[in-house]
């Protein structure tokens, strides 16, 4: 396969649908996705629609943006708002809410806030305004982590003094664990990340089959990438077998990428604890700087308030990022919860299930009633384009 149409092949869709079908027969199986990306791909072309009702997909805590606690927005605002500091950031953190607003409305009230496309980005200011301070709001698993690492180990060699990092990059695989020990979710295996493990690998993963007797299958992005997963869970179930499988064999290797990994270990190390959105505080699952990069860390640069600001109680932000329950079961999904006007991050991030749900899922809802399901392998996306 070489060209995107192929990945979305009616007639292969409709071959793996019924292969599903037969494997599923009249049992009920639950999977989660854990990557944002999945979310969006699943709702943008109907694929939850066209499963047969005994399969469900769930969402798990694979968006970066939505991860992120509201302290740790405050935590950026403060720094933003820092005389003479210059704050940078991907766009998608500028709109999501803290305590106390947003990076967008800081803004507004006078911050001198920027968003960039890469952390390079944010280094080049720095060198263009040695007279500023220059701090990138570093955010994302280890599909982004390495370059960020890249940026700090050229502002070294570079001795650019007026740049730091603001790290808020995590690791996906204590996430999984805490999933998997969550006492109020049953899941029967998992679609594993397809970016992520562009970088780590799938030997990580090994523990899940070993340790909790779950399948796991690393998944592509594209809309067949997800049915044939699917099929490869359901057919290690119907075999006996628990291991982990790779979907994603063209872009993803066991080993991951060594070099990318060489340069997190180079920069970075694991924190103690950090806390995630909904999951509260997991033991090892962020990165922080290494103690050589110290005179580039944002944290040890400034004042970080550091305190943890609770979700507001009409959000459900962290039943959805734990899969407990499904977006639009939200009491302010899509009515003071819209992605114009965000309670949550789940809503801001175009990764967010939320977003993702709103913008494609909530009418495909009503074409299931509408339509049925079996026509909606063209009508709702899984067609040639």
């Amino acid at each position: 396969m070489r060209y995107v149409d192929e990945y979305r092949d009616p007639a292969a869709a409709r071959a793996l649908i019924g292969r599903i079908t037969e494997l599923a027969d009249d049992r009920s199986f639950k999977f989660m996705e854990v990557c944002g990306g999945h979310t969006h791909t699943i709702y943008r072309h109907g694929i939850e629609h066209v499963l047969p009702r005994s399969v469900e997909l769930v969402h798990g805590p694979g968006c970066p943006v939505c991860v992120i606690p509201m302290g740790r927005i405050d935590d950026a605002i403060a720094v933003a708002e820092t005389p003479g500091v210059i704050f940078t950031s991907f766009g998608d953190m500028m709109r999501v809410p803290g305590g106390h607003g947003s990076l967008l409305e800081a803004k507004a009230r006078g911050a001198d806030v920027r968003f960039v496309y890469s952390p390079l980005d944010a280094l080049r200011i720095a060198v263009e305004h040695p007279e500023r301070e220059v701090v990138f709001f570093a955010v994302g698993f280890e599909t982004t982590a390495p370059s960020t690492a890249v940026t700090l180990l050229k502002a070294r060699a570079d001795n650019v003094p007026n740049f730091t990092v603001f790290s808020n990059h995590v690791t996906i695989i204590p996430p999984i664990k805490a999933i998997l020990e969550s006492p109020d979710l049953r899941l029967d295996g998992f679609l594993g990340p397809g970016h992520v493990s562009t970088v780590i690998g799938n030997h990580p993963y090994r523990f899940v089959p070993k340790q909790y007797g779950k399948p796991l299958v690393t998944a592509g992005f594209e809309p067949l990438d997800i049915l044939q997963s699917i099929v490869m869970l359901l057919s290690q179930i119907r075999e006996g077998r628990c291991e982990v499988e790779n979907q994603y064999s063209r872009i993803v290797r066991d080993a991951g990428n060594p070099r990318a990994l060489q340069t997190l270990a180079e920069v970075f190390e694991l924190r103690p604890h950090f806390e995630w959105r909904g999951l509260g505080f997991i033991s090892q699952s962020a990165l922080k700087l290494r103690s050589e990069f110290a005179p580039w860390d944002a944290e040890l640069r400034y004042e970080i308030p550091g305190v943890r600001v609770a979700d507001p109680k009409a959000c459900q932000c962290g039943e959805v990022l734990k899969g407990v329950i499904k977006p639009w079961e939200c009491k302010v999904f899509g009515t003071a919860c819209t992605p114009e006007t965000p309670i949550g991050t789940c809503m801001v991030s175009s990764e967010g299930a939320c977003a993702a749900y709103y913008n494609f899922g909530r009418l495909h809802r009503e074409a299931a009633v509408t339509l049925g399901r079996a026509s909606l392998v063209t009508e709702v996306g899984l067609s040639r384009r």
